[in-house]
């Protein structure tokens, strides 16, 4: 299936996780990409495994910290151009960070807005001229279902979430009569950096007992980052032309 063949995509948080299944996905439907990560090593493997695939003549790479303006203002002009164009912008690079809100600093409250929000923000603004001299344009976002749902010790990553999908909403309105789509994924339940190994840092004394609803109801635990993928390049292809201005969770029925 090439949906993507003559497709321009740019992809943040491509170094790791969600972000690194999406990069595949689209490369092994047809489409030329382009993904940034603050990981550089991460970006090596992503690019190792797209060269294994025979798909290393279509993939370029970059170091980005998408929370820096100044350094999203230079990346993503490089980026359109890499591309010779663009059509396809998938916001999902991202951090959490877990602490009892009373023991929150400030500096991590910034930190994970500045990243998820605000670098979520700074792609869509440096990346709309390109996008609006695109192919059918669409813009994928990251959400979570922490935005909707209680997701203990995670106020900060749940305000940026809650912030993305309002975001979504308003900017689908302000530019669909130019033929932009703004669409965005609310994941739950899938495995990746943030939710294996070291995790999202949870305090020492956490009551677990308030996670029990935070299991899915189908399969045998969490899904792997390819669940959000394969939804992510439906959504901007064309079998996604009649959605926009909303969400749509991947949860495995965490939420039903």
């Amino acid at each position: 299936m090439n949906r993507y063949e003559g497709r321009r995509v740019l992809i943040t948080g491509g170094g790791s996780g969600i972000g690194r299944a999406t990069v595949h996905r689209i490369l092994a439907e047809g489409g030329r990409v382009h993904t940034a990560d603050v990981d550089e090593a991460g970006l090596k493997a992503t690019a190792e495994r797209a060269a294994a695939d025979g798909h290393a003549d279509r993939l370029t790479t970059a170091v980005l910290d998408i929370s820096d303006e100044a350094a999203v203002a230079a990346a993503v002009p490089a980026a359109v151009d890499a591309l010779g164009g663009l059509d396809v912008l998938v916001n999902a690079a991202g951090i959490l960070r877990c602490a009892h809100t009373h023991q929150t600093p400030l500096d991590l409250w910034n930190k994970v807005l500045a990243v998820n929000l605000t670098g979520t923000f700074l792609m869509i603004r440096e990346s709309l001229p390109a996008l609006l001299e695109g192919d059918r344009p669409v813009v994928v976002n990251f959400s979570s279902t922490s935005a909707s749902f209680a997701h203990p010790y995670m106020a900060a990553y749940a305000a940026s979430k809650g912030g993305i999908q309002s975001m979504t909403h308003a900017l689908s309105a302000e530019y669909s009569k130019q033929g932009l789509r703004f669409v965005a994924v609310a994941p739950g339940s899938i495995e990746s950096g943030m939710t294996t190994g070291a995790g999202p840092g949870l305090p020492e004394d956490t009551d677990w007992s308030l996670f029990a609803k935070l299991a899915p109801a189908i399969g045998q635990g969490f899904a792997p980052p390819e669940t959000v993928a394969g939804v992510v390049a439906m959504l901007g292809s064309e079998d996604g032309a009649f959605i926009t201005g909303t969400e749509i969770r991947i949860d495995g029925g965490t939420h039903h």
